[in-house]
Formats: structure tokens, sequence, C-alpha cells
């Protein structure tokens, strides 16, 4: 028996009209605001979901993800993040990181946005990489034929 959906109907009543394959995909995710599905920042969730469907699909490309602006913060250390979050809880986001990492999702921190937080490279999650600059970073990403998501 199939699952039920909120409607009540078998879930798997669904027909695809226009099924979506992937052969190669090359995708920057543009995270400088915050959005939260509950406590769980958006992006960071369309990126494992993506990392994911690209793994099961055997989609050649790469994920890039470019935190700067608002939510520049969630690359940071449990040391960094408590400091200037005014918590003593530690980085909530540094496991989903490193899984990502793991996924090989390229994680990249605004060097501009750390200059203005005086943040330096040693206050950074292991595996986050430093871009000379988020907007400049973008353009020439997209430029090099990637699709921007911003969550």
């Amino acid at each position: 028996m199939a699952a039920e959906n909120k409607d009540g109907k078998a879930a798997d009543a669904i027909h695809v009209d226009i099924p979506v394959v992937l052969n190669e995909a090359n995708v920057v995710f543009n995270m400088d605001h915050l959005a939260f599905a509950g406590d769980l920042p958006v992006g960071i969730n369309y990126m494992h979901l993506l990392a994911n469907r690209f793994k099961e699909q055997g989609t050649k490309g790469q994920i890039i993800s470019i935190f700067h602006g608002d939510a520049a913060y969630m690359t940071l250390n449990d040391k960094a993040y408590n400091a200037y979050r005014h918590v003593s809880t530690g980085n909530p986001y540094k496991d989903r990181i490193a899984e990502l990492l793991k996924q090989g999702v390229q994680i990249e921190e605004c060097a501009v946005s750390m200059k203005n937080h005086k943040w330096g490279n040693e206050d950074l999650l292991p595996g986050v990489k430093v871009n000379s600059g988020a907007v400049g970073r973008l353009i020439q990403l997209i430029q090099e034929g990637y699709v921007q998501m911003q969550p």
C-alpha cells in the first residue's frame, strides 16, 4: 500500500510530465542572507539535497557555496562563532558543512566579510576556502556558466 500525502491521496499516484535529468551542471549558491526552515538554513539543506541528486543521477559538475553578508558567520569555528553570536553552544552548522565538504561541495567565505568582522582564516571551519570577494566571485562563476541559486 502506498503512503498517503497530506491530501489523503496515494503518493505513488503522482505522474511526472517533465522528468528532470541533469547530465552536467555547475551551481553556485549565493549565501548572502538568512533564510531558515525551522533552525536549518534553507540553502545548506538545498545544497545537501542537490549533492545527493547529483550522486544519484550521475550528474557531472560542481556545487560551490559562497557565504557572505548576513550569512557569513555560518562558516566560523566554534570559538569564533561563540564570540560573534554571544553564545556558548558552538557552531550548530559545522556538522552540516563538514558533510557538504565530504559530498564534494566547495564552501567559500568572502574575504571582504571577514575583514569587516575582523575574522582571520583561523576563525573558519576546516576545509572552508576564502575568496577575495563574494560579488566578484559570483560574477566570475556566472561568466563561467554556473547557475546561481539564491535560497
